[in-house]
């Protein structure tokens, strides 16, 4: 009897010893080892990313550091529309931040950071009516809108920009930057971006930061919130296990609520309440 149960707990030993050995094998093949750096084109992106003496900064580029130090992180400084080209062409391991739409899901993995929505943006004019939806925003064909060419806000945004084009009262600019001065300068009455693009961007440049306190932001109904984050690309020759690696650690860190903290540290208090919020509870 006695050997009997000495046996049966050395087998118990045994399996338990595997079993250990079996979810450190799998920790391993789950965390973030890549043969190569990671390419991530950026662009400047109100305070989410910054460009300083092509020294690459921001609340994503600072929480992504620990994924930088398991496999490098490379950052080229583009424009957005190439930003998004490079990702969308396999050219790029990781678009950041972005919103998550449908056709890129088709190509890569998402992994979500916070909600966000596009707003109607104007710099404060007592006198105008508000502007409550996208269908209102077409009736009113005085207003000139500004957007920035290569952004994408999912696909009520692209079809609203669309139409709004096909109206003859649409203007592209290169950056936000450029649409705050056609904003300040009569040239545009409103633009259409997440308010953190805008005010980051104000707030960073010590020329236009007398704009923040003039902003006018209005949700509109037809534009609805949806998740912003990180895409990881299926097509730029990431093996199955850095992909999933990388999805790994980047859940964690979406997890932990750490990106919607650092909004809130660098952002006037109330300032994005109609355009980002942290995510809701699984």
């Amino acid at each position: 009897m006695k050997t009997g149960l000495a046996w049966r707990r050395l087998q118990l030993r045994i399996s338990g010893i595997g079993m250990l050995l079996a979810l450190v094998h799998a920790a391993a093949a789950g965390s973030a080892s890549c043969a190569r750096p990671l390419r991530a084109p950026v662009a400047p992106l109100g305070l989410s990313v910054t460009i300083e003496d092509r020294q690459v900064g921001g609340i994503y580029p600072e929480l992504l550091r620990e994924l930088s130090a398991a496999c490098g992180v490379e950052y080229a400084v583009v424009p957005r529309a190439r930003q998004q080209l490079l990702f969308d062409t396999g050219k790029a391991d990781l678009l950041v931040p972005a919103t998550r739409t449908p056709a890129r899901d088709e190509y890569a993995l998402f992994v979500p950071m916070v909600a966000s929505r596009p707003v109607l943006i104007s710099l404060a004019q007592s006198a105008r009516p508000p502007v409550r939806s996208d269908t209102e925003l077409l009736d009113r064909r005085e207003l000139r809108v500004a957007v920035v060419r290569g952004y994408d806000f999912g696909p009520e945004y692209r079809q609203l920009v669309d139409t709004l084009a096909a109206q003859g009262r649409l203007t592209q600019a290169a950056d936000a930057a450029s649409v705050a001065r056609m904003l300040d300068g009569g040239m545009a009455d409103v633009t259409l971006m997440n308010s953190s693009i805008l005010l980051g961007v104000l707030l960073a440049d010590a020329k236009l930061r007398g704009l923040a306190t003039r902003l006018r932001n209005e949700a509109l109904s037809g534009l609805p919130w949806s998740e912003a984050g990180v895409y990881v690309s299926r097509r730029s020759g990431l093996s199955e296990q850095e992909l999933h690696g990388i999805v790994d650690q980047l859940e964690t860190l979406s997890r932990s609520g750490r990106v919607w903290a650092a909004f809130q540290r660098r952002f006037p208090p109330g300032s994005l309440n109609e355009s980002v919020k942290a995510l809701a509870a699984p």
